[in-house]
């Protein structure tokens, strides 16, 4: 049969990254190109003792049907930590538990967004938000990307022209794929234009806790005033990947649309699981937690960038992220880096080639991605020792 997709779906291609992982997955390839949280990083004792707890105590509730605005004690705890920690959360905003941050950015497409509209992000940026974005057959557009985040100039220019500009999409820090982080005076500059052009702005945080060298940046929503900033957060670094547990802080209004548009989705997270994140951040010591992650990322980010500058000797530039679990090399001109990352994969080195995260397919990009949180100690090393002599035959 001749199957017929949707408008929306048939232009979609599969996540890049999805298909690498899976050519290379089991095998004995060097997973530059993962994005997981380290393995080691997971609380697996503490964890089996709350599900134990939850199964002694409260399995009824934990196995039954949940609100869809979150497990409530969850939700209270996640408004405390924010309010405390990053200093958000204003009269007029709420909050609801979603299906890890990437739900939460689907969601807010999903009510902000008609077909046509414009959402603007960096660019590179995450290719699963990007993706989100592009199958409400939005308008998808790039702003140069610096190494202190979004040209101002540049961001402004493409808000005039434009047309329909709903979403402005963000990772302000430890941003994937770069590692770059925005400094305070761009988070204002954005905030300041996003009120000039009544734009709602998504800020992407699921890297925030993982600053292991600096000085903390304030978040754009701890500036939000004028309810014009929704705020993604998840649990997926900092205790599980797999339990898929997130949440979206954001104006009252747009809370209650993204309700609705998730009971005709998935009706509500997984709700033993918002009884695992709860007790372990009540009951347990969650920011002890994040600082023993925080070590071992400064070490095996130190490990990767002193082994780059030695592999590379200076002859490609790579990012010196401050946290988080990317960076970006930027090989020289005249080595043209789908060709180079081909090499590196033939050579049992997975990289992601940089146009995977592009906002247009025909944007250039001669640069890839590489994560540090994944690989052992020694496949670093070994990984990063191979990628030198490939690009030394070129």
């Amino acid at each position: 049969m001749d199957y017929k997709f949707s408008d929306r779906i048939s232009s979609l291609k599969p996540s890049l990254i999805r298909e690498i992982l899976k050519n290379t997955s089991g095998s004995d390839t060097i997973p530059f190109s993962a994005g997981n949280p380290a393995p080691e990083s997971f609380p697996v004792s503490d964890m089996k003792k709350i599900a134990n707890s939850i199964f002694d105590s409260a399995s009824t509730q934990a196995l039954q049907y949940g609100i869809s605005e979150g497990y409530s004690p969850l939700r209270d705890a996640l408004k405390d930590r924010m309010k405390k920690k990053f200093n958000c959360g204003a009269d007029f905003d709420d909050l609801i538990v979603v299906s890890g941050g990437q739900q939460g950015i689907e969601l807010a497409c999903k009510v902000l967004c008609n077909e046509g509209d414009t959402v603007i992000c960096e660019n590179p940026s995450f290719i699963g938000a990007e993706n989100a974005f592009r199958s409400y057959n939005v308008n998808l557009v790039g702003v140069e990307l610096e190494n202190d985040g979004i040209n101002i100039e540049k961001l402004e220019q493409a808000l005039k022209t434009e047309k329909n500009v709903k979403i402005l999409y963000l990772i302000p820090t430890f941003q994937n794929p770069m590692g770059v982080t925005t400094s305070l005076e761009k988070r204002k500059a954005v905030y300041a234009l996003a009120k000039k052009y009544s734009v709602i702005i998504i800020e992407d945080n699921p890297y925030g806790d993982l600053r292991f060298e600096g000085e903390e940046v304030p978040v754009i929503k701890s500036l939000d005033t004028e309810g014009l900033v929704l705020y993604c957060g998840s649990f997926s670094k900092i205790l599980s990947a797999g339990i898929r547990v997130g949440y979206v802080l954001a104006p009252n209004d747009i809370i209650q649309k993204m309700v609705v548009a998730k009971q005709v989705s998935d009706v509500h997270t997984n709700l033993f699981f918002q009884m695992v994140a709860h007790r372990f951040m009540t009951e347990y010591d969650l920011e002890g937690h994040i600082e023993k992650i925080r070590a071992l990322y400064r070490h095996k980010a130190g490990l990767m960038i002193s082994s780059l500058e030695k592999a590379f000797g200076g002859r490609a530039e790579f990012t010196r992220p401050q946290g988080g679990l990317f960076l970006w090399c930027t090989l020289p001109e005249n080595v043209p880096m789908l060709d180079f990352c081909k090499k590196t994969s033939a050579n049992k080195v997975a990289v992601v080639p940089g146009i995977a995260f592009c906002a247009s397919p025909e944007d250039k990009c001669n640069s890839f991605r590489m994560n540090y949180s994944t690989p052992s100690d020694e496949q670093i090393v070994g990984g990063v020792e191979i990628l030198g002599k490939v690009l030394e035959s070129y």
